[in-house]
């Protein structure tokens, strides 16, 4: 019975079939490896394919809860893969030229240099959607092709290598699990409790629903938009930390390349409406979870990189259309149909319920029968 409630709650809550869909590819890879499923301690260190799923999808779980918030308030960021470009190329190129390298003070003043760019960005992108009104789709545009050419400009296009351990620890470090994952976890905790554990969550989603009448209502909804875009390109500069780190280098060109697409197919697989109004931060996990899992599977399972882009595309257009209540409505239409008819008493049928009671019958002397007209027609 518990077992039931549950799935009817995971069902109702449209986290059901992308649940099932991150098993099944959990499954798939441990019946192609045996192995993918065990971990192993090593010099303190936590090691094994689920761990390398969390790590390398770590930054898109970041990008991915900015995204989440922005989708809620009716929007969209695609420039958050630029963003990502931008962060790793500054903090990279600062410690390079810094005279001393090799300390963690210059890497945190570069880190620290590249986070408050990227705030910059995001209060751009805010100021061009909720002060000018632009659309959200043409505003981000703009940065997203600008922003990949200022990385560009930064590195002066080339792949800019650095050798610092405390930078490399955001992306490469070790506390019994990868720092990155618990970067990740922390911002992923951090947003939920202040999202539902506080009246912003709600404020953010009556802002999707209607912001002309949340404003009405006397919610700063322009303030609401422009702090989640803000959020947004911070989230995109830790994980472009995240990247570049994780090599030790900034490639303007590949950093972040399609990353803002996966982002958002994350959202969207996790229930996220992209009407606005109605967001899901657990089923942005398992999205984001759903995708990184399904690129893990596709260098597992040696599936030719040609072809890659498409098998990712079949298996998000499945996830998706198993969500749509149209969908599911049509395959159970179907399933009953393949059945044929079932054996079923029918009821008699009962006379329609805005259909007038019926006139009393008056019988003359000759046995001729004739409607007594009603008072009203009586009185007309």
């Amino acid at each position: 019975m518990m077992t039931e409630r549950r799935i009817d709650r995971l069902r109702s809550s449209g986290l059901l079939w992308p649940l099932l869909a991150l098993i099944a590819l959990l499954v798939a890879n441990a019946v192609v490896r045996p192995s993918f499923l065990s971990l192993r301690m090593q010099d303190g260190h936590l090691y094994g394919s689920l761990i390398d799923i969390l790590k390398n999808g770590a930054p898109t779980l970041l990008i991915a809860l900015g995204m989440c918030l922005v989708i809620a308030t009716r929007g969209i960021d695609l420039s958050v893969g630029a963003v990502v470009a931008i962060s790793g190329a500054v903090t990279c190129t600062y410690i390079a030229g810094a005279p001393d390298p090799a300390s963690a003070q210059t890497a945190l003043i570069g880190m620290g240099i590249a986070l408050l760019l990227c705030v910059v960005l995001g209060v751009w992108n805010g100021f061009l959607v909720a002060v000018l009104g632009i659309q959200p789709i043409i505003a981000t545009l703009v940065l997203m092709t600008a922003g990949r050419g200022i990385a560009m400009l930064i590195t002066d296009g080339q792949i800019i290598t650095v050798n610092n351990t405390a930078y490399r620890t955001v992306g490469a470090g070790f506390l019994i699990l990868p720092v990155s994952i618990l970067i990740a976890l922390a911002v992923l905790i951090g947003v939920a409790l202040i999202t539902r554990r506080t009246a912003l969550g709600l404020l953010i989603e009556s802002v999707g629903v209607n912001p002309e009448a949340s404003r009405l209502t006397g919610i700063h909804a322009r303030t609401i938009r422009w702090t989640v875009y803000v959020f947004a390109g911070l989230c995109a500069g830790v994980a472009g930390l995240m990247i570049s780190s994780n090599v030790s280098a900034a490639d303007a060109n590949n950093a972040g390349l399609w990353i803002e697409m996966d982002a958002i197919l994350a959202v969207v697989i996790g229930g996220t409406s992209l009407a606005g109004g109605r967001y899901s931060l657990t089923g942005t996990l398992i999205g984001a979870l759903t995708i990184q899992t399904l690129t893990t599977t596709v260098y597992s399972m040696g599936i030719a990189p040609e072809i890659t882009l498409v098998f990712k595309a079949v298996v998000v257009v499945t996830v998706c259309l198993l969500q749509a209540p149209k969908f599911r409505a049509l395959l159970t239409r179907g399933s009953r149909g393949s059945r044929g008819p079932r054996d079923t008493p029918t009821a008699p049928l009962a006379p329609p319920a805005s259909s007038p009671p019926p006139e009393p019958i008056h019988r003359d002397s000759v046995g001729a029968t004739a409607a007594v007209p009603s008072r009203k027609a009586v009185q007309s």
